[in-house]
């Protein structure tokens, strides 16, 4: 067990070491200047999205997760953060044309800059992980199975956004654990 353990610890270590400053920096410049931020994934990158939803949501910005009945339209001023970690969904190109279209920006979360969906990005967050695009044979180096090292990858650099995008906003711990729910 001890021997998983660090493994897989290392390898998030080492992929998060190597997501670009300038990403991060853009990411939370994105999520800052929006009015409104719907968030979108599938599956289990679906998961830490909707962990990342709730986090804006308690800095106090307006974050929803498309499809939830309460997700407001997206438009102008507006962002659409979607993550596509083996570089495009069909779910994840109709949702940013819909965006495109409605004049909000796009926020790409992904293991695959050359992937389809980072050309239609606004903005993209490489995050230099093993998906589930790359899981089989030689291309399989992760302890981790099927795209678990880009998922947990996710949940920590989520995190990292947050307190990042929390000093640039001047919003307070205290801020934060207020917007949390009491109806647990």
């Amino acid at each position: 067990m001890t021997t998983l353990h660090a493994r897989a610890l290392d390898e998030i270590r080492a992929c998060l070491d190597q997501v670009s400053g300038a990403d991060i920096d853009a990411a939370v410049a994105a999520l800052a200047g929006a009015n409104r931020i719907a968030l979108y994934g599938v599956g289990r990158e679906g998961l830490q999205i909707k962990g990342l939803a709730m986090r804006l949501f308690h800095l106090g910005l307006k974050a929803a997760v498309v499809g939830d009945m309460t997700t407001p339209p997206v438009g102008e001023g507006d962002l659409l953060v979607v993550s596509a970690g083996p570089g495009d969904f069909s779910t994840v190109a109709a949702l940013m044309g819909v965006a495109r279209h409605a004049g909000a920006r796009t926020l790409l979360v992904t293991a695959e800059p050359t992937g389809a969906a980072a050309a239609r990005a606004d903005t993209v967050l490489v995050v230099p992980a093993q998906t589930m695009a790359r899981d089989q044979g030689a291309a399989a180096t992760s302890v981790l199975p099927m795209g678990s090292l880009y998922e947990g990858a996710l949940y920590v650099l989520f995190e990292i956004l947050i307190l990042k995008l929390r000093d640039r906003l001047a919003i307070t711990p205290a801020a934060m654990r207020a917007n949390h729910t009491n109806l647990e």
